[in-house]
């Protein structure tokens, strides 16, 4: 994958962290330290995990970040259907939500499968 692949990625991750962090202020106080707090930490978790396997030389510590970070891309997919299910987003905000989280799904696993076809 080239430099422009990985900077169009990480670019939507941040678009991806930062929708999270501005959807989950309108959230209500009592889910502070429930589902917004767990929805920040593995919507941040995404790109962090990127990141750092990103700057790792070795392929298998490099595919080892990639995968946690996929994991947690999926874990903050589960928690924005629940709060869409449990009224705390609109139904616009959950579909860009989805939406960023599919695009970056499917460009986190093109290049896991990149990543270990060259093991």
């Amino acid at each position: 994958m080239d430099e422009k692949y990985h900077e169009k990625l990480k670019r939507i991750m941040d678009e991806y962290v930062h929708l999270i962090y501005k959807l989950t202020k309108t959230f209500p106080k009592d889910e502070l330290f429930g589902v917004v707090s767990q929805l920040r930490r593995a919507a941040l978790s995404v790109i962090l995990n990127y990141i750092e396997g990103y700057a790792r030389l070795k392929n298998k510590i490099n595919i080892n970040f990639l995968e946690i970070s996929y994991g947690s891309l999926q874990e903050s997919k589960y928690l924005v259907q629940f709060s869409f299910a449990e009224g705390y987003l609109l139904e616009n905000d959950f579909r860009r939500a989805d939406i960023l989280a599919s695009e970056i799904g499917a460009m986190l696993w093109a290049t896991l499968n990149n990543k270990r076809s060259d093991t």
